[in-house]
């Protein structure tokens, strides 16, 4: 097992370029099952959460291979393989996107047994919106022994309100719907960037989606969807993660294939911190300081300030000057990474969904552990900026949503190394 060591105190300078978006790329691969011929997708990151993905395609008969240009060609052609509809438990457990599967299966082959998803521990995620919104198209669902076993003869289009947003859920409900006999709405739909990436691919692929980016979608199912060539959009927690990355040390950075446009709200409150921010076309450069203002900040769903960036964006407050506050509105019990933030002489209290933050000068180096992969994301961020040394436990996390996090940020000037235990 390997651990990540920083010797904080170093200015980032230079650029580094986004890659594409993880929680775009997943879904998006998922739904290559619903494709009869090859699709080549660009711009899908090296980590282990595609690699599991990729896995859990080929025990459902798909060929998936990396081609040239670092883009996957995934193969699933109409009429093989259809007695493959299980994604197993081995697999599944390792992340919560996994459960994108679902969706296309049901569609496509009329069964799916899908064991429940894991990933990592940030509080309460429950699939009872992908199954309420997948019963109303047609399916017959019922969950045994940790699975959940669907089938369906034919789906149909209906009307679906989900009760609360949930990303995956409408990926799940958006996959279903585009085979179903008929039109299919989908009320208080999430509206995420990736989630507006996977209506595209599948719009490009022979699908008719309309309201893309807004809270309801129309889907007016197809018979037939074909392979396709796509570029997925670029990573806007990466992005944000080296904005706070090139603050936080008070550097100067540039960032390349970003989309500014998922970026407003993060931005916005950097510049409230006290950060320069300067966009250019599809750049960014990101110019930090010695002096920070608190701020409080809250979670909320997209266009609102992502849950994912939560974490980066406490370790930034550490060091601000005054009290801050974060209310997490997405997942309240995602704060574990207070307790190792405090650990490195943060003034961080936990009162239900809110974290106070007291700003102090510096923080010190110390024996972190990561607890999921954005929690580690900002136990780098403090590293960066501590007085002395800091050693990350349990950096697994890391490599299932950042490619080569270190190689880059060494490339900006950080004392950082990856060493085993």
């Amino acid at each position: 097992m390997d651990k990540i060591v920083i010797e904080g105190g170093n200015r980032l300078e230079g650029g580094v370029r986004i890659h594409g978006a993880k929680n775009a790329a997943l879904p998006i691969m998922a739904a290559s099952l619903l494709l009869d011929g090859p699709s080549r997708i660009h711009g899908i990151p090296d980590i282990i959460d595609i690699q599991t993905q990729s896995e859990i395609l080929r025990n459902l008969g798909g060929e998936v291979k990396k081609i040239e240009d670092g883009s996957l060609e995934i193969i699933f052609r109409d009429g093989e393989n259809d007695d493959k509809f299980t994604a197993p438990y081995e697999l599944v457990r390792k992340m919560r996107a996994s459960i994108c599967v679902l969706g296309p299966l049901l569609s496509k082959r009329r069964r799916a047994k899908v064991s429940y998803p894991g990933g990592c521990v940030i509080g309460q995620r429950p699939v009872d919106l992908h199954i309420k919104g997948l019963t109303a198209l047609g399916a017959q669902i019922e969950t045994t022994e940790g699975y959940i076993n669907a089938s369906a003869d034919k789906l149909r289009g209906t009307h679906i309100s989900f009760a609360g947003k949930t990303v995956l859920g409408t990926c799940n409900i958006l996959t279903a719907a585009v085979l179903a006999e008929g039109t299919t709405t989908i009320e208080y739909a999430a509206c995420e960037p990736e989630v507006q990436d996977l209506a595209n691919f599948l719009n490009k692929a022979g699908a008719k989606i309309t309201g893309i980016g807004e809270n309801k979608l129309t889907v007016e199912g197809v018979q037939k969807l074909y392979g396709v060539d796509y570029e997925i959009i670029p990573d806007r927690i990466e992005a944000g993660t080296f904005m706070i990355a090139g603050a936080i040390t008070g550097g100067d950075i540039t960032l390349e294939n970003i989309r500014q446009d998922h970026l407003g709200v993060v931005t916005d409150k950097l510049r409230e911190i006290g950060v320069e921010i300067t966009p250019s076309g599809n750049a960014l450069r990101v110019k930090g300081n010695n002096t920070y203002r608190a701020v409080d900040l809250m979670t909320l769903p997209y266009p609102g300030m992502p849950t994912d960036m939560q974490a980066q964006f406490m370790a930034l407050l550490c060091i601000a000057e005054g009290k801050s506050i974060i209310t997490e509105k997405i997942f309240p019990d995602r704060f574990i990474h207070a307790s190792e933030l405090r650990r490195m002489g943060a003034d961080i209290r936990v009162d239900g969904p809110s974290a106070i933050i007291r700003g102090i000068p510096f923080l010190s180096g110390t024996e972190v552990m990561v607890s999921d992969l954005r929690a580690g994301a900002g136990l780098v961020l403090a590293g960066l900026v501590a007085k002395g040394t800091t050693q990350i436990h349990r950096i697994y996390h890391l490599d299932r949503g950042y490619e080569q996090l270190t190689e880059r940020l060494l490339t900006l000037g950080a004392a950082i190394k990856r060493i085993k235990e």
